[in-house]
């Protein structure tokens, strides 16, 4: 499965994102700020990156869906993200539920995401049992 999440409102204390799935648009997304570019070194991630309000650099990311040790259920995980561990994709409704994370919803609301729940139990249904996931972020 090929994830592409196209960054379309880079906000203060927040960036608003569009999820698809193999091409087909799955929903909207949020993170926190996006302060960081592709191909930085980890050194200026470590300089720019403010822990909790800085969005993942974009790039291309390997995904695996695997328990939560904080959540304690089934999450899709980005893998090798420079300068951040632990990068889940997962519920939530504002910036303050991010935590480096991108949220899955529908942007309805300024700064959030709605219905997350139900796209978190979607997406995790649909990766599950593959094993070739990949995201890449634009």
């Amino acid at each position: 499965m090929k994830l592409l999440l196209k960054r379309v409102a880079r906000k203060p204390g927040y960036t608003i994102g569009k999820l698809f799935m193999d091409g087909e648009y799955f929903c909207d997304t949020l993170e926190d700020t996006d302060r960081l570019d592709e191909g930085m070194s980890l050194d200026e991630i470590k300089k720019l990156k403010q822990p909790g309000q800085t969005a993942i650099p974009e790039g291309k990311y390997k995904v695996i869906v695997n328990v939560s040790p904080k959540f304690k259920r089934l999450l899709p995980r980005l893998q090798n993200v420079p300068g951040f561990e632990g990068v889940l994709i997962h519920r939530g409704n504002t910036a303050k539920d991010t935590a480096g994370c991108i949220l899955v919803g529908q942007n309805k609301k300024v700064g959030m995401v709605l219905n997350s729940t139900y796209y978190e139990e979607r997406l995790v249904e649909l990766l599950k049992h593959d094993d070739n996931i990949s995201i890449e972020i634009v």
